[in-house]
């Protein structure tokens, strides 16, 4: 069973950067691409970004393009998500999945942009 870990989440000020991490257990990353989703209190979960197996095709939500990139390592059963130029909306609890999304939701990373 393929199980799906994220970490890397924090408090950051504005203008700040993380790292996300997926760290995936029981299979092999490879078999699938991978979406980040986030969800903010009181909001529906969405999609942020995704990258394809080969790690030839990215995607990313209209309002994070040329901030978010996303990057997978394959050799270490991870996929990353650089989040720079953070902002207040960005605040949400960040999980990683398969595309399309299965059962494998972890407990997700919290990320705080606040002053």
């Amino acid at each position: 069973q393929l199980q799906l870990a994220e970490s890397g989440g924090g408090l950051v000020q504005p203008g700040g950067s993380l790292r996300l991490s997926c760290v995936a257990s029981g299979y092999s990353l490879d078999r699938y691409a991978i979406t980040w989703t986030r969800q903010a209190p009181g909001k529906e979960r969405e999609g942020v970004s995704c990258i394809s197996i080969t790690h030839k095709a990215t995607d990313y939500l209209d309002s994070e393009k040329g901030r978010f990139t996303i990057v997978r390592d394959n050799a270490k059963n991870t996929v990353y998500l650089q989040m720079n130029s953070l902002k207040p909306e960005d605040t949400a609890v960040y999980y990683c999945n398969t595309v399309p999304w299965g059962d494998y939701w972890g407990q997700g990373t919290q990320v705080t942009v606040s002053s």
